[in-house]
């Protein structure tokens, strides 16, 4: 897309971008407000008004002393002007900017309806644009770092980059983003020439220590053979005979088969809940994510681990979970009850009457999953449907992704529509295919990555508040005294005899 670009003696910018076709008010203030989300330098404001949206033009007189200039040589500014960008430029940007765009239209429907109850006096108002920020993310955006945890802005600079590295990120992404949405992280390197000389090499460090932490962390793979040595006093004694223990290669298949009966029968059977049922469909593959994940056929996980995992509250889950195992056809069974700090404990086994089945449909490709972040903005429908396209055996067309996914026709394609226009997906003749599109970094385009972080941080809150009442009712003395087992003021030994009874015991009979 062509522009035109003026330089302030204040030290800002204005680009101009000519179209052929005119544009609506709305329309425009819509593009301007989604380029805000992406670059926080763009001030939205002059189109934000129809009647008081001026700004000053190349050659105005600025109100500090000299002129706007115009940076766009004149030759190339005038034919710019005259051939305007056409219509296929503006979708485009509208393409790309679909992240955006929808966060925005998410935000605008909250406030609508957060002034709508505050008129009818339903509910509290609320601050929408207070979410929370990793403390990371915060000194790349702001170049604003606390001096007691690091020296020098290049402490700042590696921890900020290291975040990056951890998260997936790459060179370019970084290199986009100094002029986006983290012009701190700039700021830290002084200047361009510092930065250009710096920037590959304390990423290439990044990468390498991000590489080491994460080797650490992972086990050495077994040898073929080779036993390991279990220590008594922290390992449990492994049974001399009958089950043990099932092996991660047990567990896998038996995931393996767990998803073709989920897929060939306890997903039809769910669909005629209506809306529980689809949130029992996603309940049942998050407890199958944690399984292959733990590799262990009993998962004792928190409903409040399983809410992060699909973006609803504790309280629903608590309610789903009793009636996931009545209607799983005993895949799923209840074996132990919370206590104290521990969950509930259930077994996820593949009954009996399930066998044959299982052995004859063939195992689908990648993993399962509950509600990843992205989803959480999308939609449980959108989640369904990209999973059918996904995990296919072949490309689908809408008509199968609908019949795949179960949910109805007009939702699904309103789902894929969306999807479409994000990225997400793809349409080749007639049929649906993914794209390479990273889910984690759209998810933080569309502005639901906070959310998902801030809801992990407030259930690290509430269990350690939980943990904390617990710990009042732990018993400091652990060892019983000797003075605790007898009373001080009572005798509980016999006086000796005296000398006259020791002499009678002695006389013979």
């Amino acid at each position: 897309m062509k522009f035109v670009e003026d330089f302030s003696p204040s030290g800002g910018r204005h680009l101009y971008v000519p179209l052929q076709d005119r544009m609506d008010a709305t329309e425009a203030r819509e593009l301007v407000e989604a380029l805000a989300l992406m670059a926080t330098s763009l001030d939205p404001s002059p189109h934000q008004n129809i009647t008081d949206g001026c700004i000053r033009v190349p050659g105005s007189i600025h109100k500090s002393g000299g002129h706007q200039t115009l940076i766009t040589p004149l030759s190339q500014a005038h034919g710019i002007l005259r051939r305007r960008n056409p219509a296929q430029s503006l979708a485009q940007l509208r393409a790309t900017l679909a992240p955006e765009l929808a966060r925005k239209r998410a935000l605008k429907a909250r406030e609508a309806k957060t002034a709508t109850s505050q008129r009818t006096g339903g509910l509290p108002a609320l601050l929408l644009k207070s979410g929370s920020e990793t403390p990371l993310r915060r000194v790349a955006r702001t170049g604003l770092y606390d001096t007691a945890r690091y020296k020098s802005p290049s402490e700042a600079r590696m921890a900020v980059l290291n975040h990056f590295s951890a998260c997936g990120w790459s060179l370019q992404h970084i290199e986009n983003e100094l002029a986006g949405q983290f012009p701190g992280l700039a700021a830290l390197y002084g200047s361009a020439e510092r930065q250009a000389r710096l920037l590959p090499h304390e990423w290439a460090k990044a990468q390498a220590f991000t590489g080491t932490a994460s080797n650490k962390r992972k086990p050495l793979p077994r040898k073929p053979g080779e036993k390991s040595a279990l220590i008594n006093n922290t390992s449990p004694t492994l049974t001399t005979g009958g089950a043990g223990k099932p092996s991660s290669a047990a567990v896998h298949q038996l995931v393996n088969d767990l998803e073709n009966i989920l897929y060939a029968v306890l997903d039809h059977r769910l669909q005629k809940r209506g809306r529980e049922g689809l949130s029992l469909r996603l309940l049942i593959r998050g407890l199958l994510g944690y399984m292959r994940a733990r590799e262990t056929d009993i998962v004792d996980v928190g409903c409040r681990t399983l809410a992060v995992a699909m973006g609803k509250h504790h309280v629903t889950i608590a309610r789903l979970l009793p009636i996931l195992v009545q209607a799983s056809d005993g895949i799923l069974t209840k074996i132990a009850d919370a206590r104290q700090k521990a969950a509930d404990v259930y077994l996820i086994r593949l009954p009996e009457h399930y066998h044959q089945l299982a052995r004859e449909l063939t195992w689908r490709k990648g993993k399962i999953h509950a509600i990843r972040p992205v989803f959480r903005a999308l939609g449980d429908v959108a989640a369904l449907a990209y999973e059918a396209i996904e995990r296919g055996r072949y490309s689908p067309t809408t008509a199968e992704v609908v019949r795949n996914s179960g949910v109805s026709r007009n939702a699904c394609s309103a789902a894929l529509a969306e999807m479409e226009s994000l990225g997400m997906i793809q349409r080749h003749g007639g049929t649906w295919r993914t794209t390479s599109v990273n889910l984690r970094m759209l998810a933080a385009r569309l502005g639901v990555l906070d959310d998902y972080l801030d809801h992990i941080r407030r259930n690290r809150h509430e269990r350690a508040i939980w943990h904390a009442y617990l710990d009042r009712f732990k018993t400091t003395q652990l060892v019983i005294l000797e003075a605790d087992m007898f009373e001080p003021e009572r005798d509980e030994f016999w006086l000796p005899p005296d000398d006259a009874a020791v002499w009678r015991l002695r006389q013979p009979a």
